[in-house]
Order: C-alpha cells, then sequence, then structure tokens
C-alpha cells in the first residue's frame, strides 16, 4: 500500500464510505459514472481513485481546465472534451486506447449534474471503437459505496448491452437521486 492509497481508504472511511472494487479488472476499459447528480461527486470519486490501485483517468468538460486550476485538473488525471462541437474526441480515446498495454478512462454518462432525457452514446462508441469492456462505477449516496461494479463486454447489439447496464445501476441512488438520468442512449 501507499501512503496516499491508505490515506484516501482511511478519509472514505471517516466519511462513513465503503469502498467497492472487482476481484479483476481488465488492463482496459472505458468506466462509465451513474448516477452524476452533485459537485460532490467530484471529490468523493477522486477519493476513490487514489484508494484503489487503479490509476484511472477522468473526462470533464473543457471549462473546467481554464486557468490556475488547468494544471490541477491534468495532474489529478483529467482530460478536457469540447462538448460543444465535433472534435473528434471518440476516435482520439480509441486510438489511445490501441496504444496503451493499461488504460482506464472514467466518463460521466449524462454528461451533467442536471436530469437529462438519457446518457450520451460517447462511452458506448469509445468502448465498441477500442474493442474494449466498460467498467460500471457509482457513487451511491443511498449505500454510501463508491467504486466498481462490474465489468461487461459490449456485444454491439445497445438495446441487449443497456439492458445489461441498467441491471447493475438497479437500486443505486444519486445525492439528488431526482436528477439521475433514465438509462437509455440518446
Amino acid at each position: 500500500m501507499s501512503p496516499l492509497r491508505d490515506a484516501a481508504r482511511f478519509i472514505l472511511k471517516l466519511l462513513g464510505w465503503t469502498l467497492i472494487d472487482l476481484p479483476q479488472r481488465p488492463p482496459k476499459a472505458v468506466v462509465i459514472a451513474y448516477p452524476h447528480t452533485s459537485n460532490w461527486d467530484f471529490p468523493v470519486t477522486l477519493l476513490a481513485i487514489a484508494a484503489l490501485p487503479f490509476g484511472a483517468h477522468w473526462v470533464g468538460k473543457d471549462t473546467m481546465f481554464r486557468g490556475m486550476l488547468g494544471p490541477i485538473m491534468r495532474a489529478l488525471g483529467g482530460i478536457a472534451v469540447n462538448r460543444r462541437e465535433r472534435t473528434g474526441f471518440v476516435e482520439r480515446l480509441a486510438d489511445e486506447y490501441r496504444r496503451r498495454e493499461n488504460f482506464h478512462m472514467i466518463i460521466a454518462t449524462e454528461g451533467t449534474r442536471r436530469r437529462q432525457e438519457g446518457w450520451k452514446s460517447g462511452f458506448y462508441r469509445i468502448a465498441v471503437a477500442a474493442k474494449v469492456p466498460v467498467i460500471m462505477a457509482t457513487v451511491d449516496y443511498g449505500k454510501r459505496e463508491v467504486g466498481l461494479l462490474a465489468s461487461i463486454e459490449l456485444s454491439g447489439d445497445q438495446d441487449a448491452d443497456m439492458a445489461r447496464i441498467t441491471a447493475c445501476y438497479e437500486g443505486r441512488t444519486g445525492f439528488h437521486h431526482e436528477n439521475a438520468s433514465p438509462i437509455r442512449l440518446l
């Protein structure tokens, strides 16, 4: 164990969180985070990343990376995405997966903390293009659990894959549970 990992585990425990992990993680995966309903999700997630032997990166809106916060966000594993225009982000990330032996990227599927009509499909398109599994992650305020729930290989049948993902998130609640978006691709 490292001092940072020990400290993160201690802080999570002190705050009443239970850390959950998979018995074995694939070396590469798109990690989806749901539900994302509060700014509190970010520090709890960063603690979980530090507490797990993981080294994951995460995607955030480009405005989080402006000014003095930019270098800090990148040092914490952040990768900026411009959601206002098409930039080839899906293919760039798929290339990154193909280039590396180990790579995990956390993506908030809803793309915002407010309720939407469904999920953005970028995570799915990245996983299919890169031929990597999807790991379901959660910050569950109802159960006070944070971490990784399951890993699945996508079949390419979106309806069947989304049904499996939905089953993994059954009963998981966000800080503002009314803001959780329905689990379906837009």
